[in-house]
């Protein structure tokens, strides 16, 4: 047995396989059902543009570990574009800077309708810990209408899938009615 495997199975400190897999299966599961409601209101996959108001990286980095080896959220459907004219829906971190608060403004004017909005992380709820700021305009919603939120500071990538598909089974519900 290798230096390697043997720290592994010592270690208390360190996640083991069975854990990793439980995840993988339940990510597995819920990205299926988000690729379900994909196919169904968006007729095979959501384009989300992000949008980055004025934060400190870490929310970003969350939503680029959604497209690693590990989540990779493209099999189920969901793409990240690079404007918001191709865009589903808006995925908007951090709090609103001044200087970009007019760049918030026009990428939602140019996302075409129906729009969805999320604001993503404390900071682009309400400001988080910037709120007080004289650099900060305040959360996403005092520039521009949300439509829902996901907390964390940062929030997990596994977070924001469940959050997701939280959020399109109150779209599919929304149709329904």
């Amino acid at each position: 047995m290798n230096l390697f495997l043997k720290i592994f199975k010592t270690s208390k400190n360190l996640i083991s396989v069975k854990d990793i897999n439980s995840e993988k299966t339940e990510i597995i599961e819920v990205g299926e059902k988000i690729n379900k409601k994909i196919k169904k209101l968006f007729n095979g996959s959501l384009a989300i543009r992000q949008v980055d108001a004025g934060s400190d990286n870490a929310c970003e980095q969350e939503l680029v570990a959604l497209s690693n080896a590990f989540y990779d959220v493209e099999r189920f459907g969901i793409h990240f574009v690079a404007s918001p004219r191709h865009a589903d829906m808006l995925m908007v971190t951090g709090p609103v800077t001044r200087n970009m608060a007019e760049a918030l403004k026009r990428a939602y004017e140019a996302t075409p309708e129906p729009k969805i909005i999320i604001a993503v992380g404390d900071d682009a709820i309400n400001g988080g810990i910037y709120k007080d700021s004289y650099a900060v305009v305040g959360g996403v919603d005092s520039v521009i209408p949300v439509h829902y939120q996901i907390p964390g500071d940062p929030p997990s990538p596994k977070v924001i899938l469940f959050h997701l598909l939280n959020i399109l089974e109150i779209i599919e519900n929304k149709k329904l009615i």
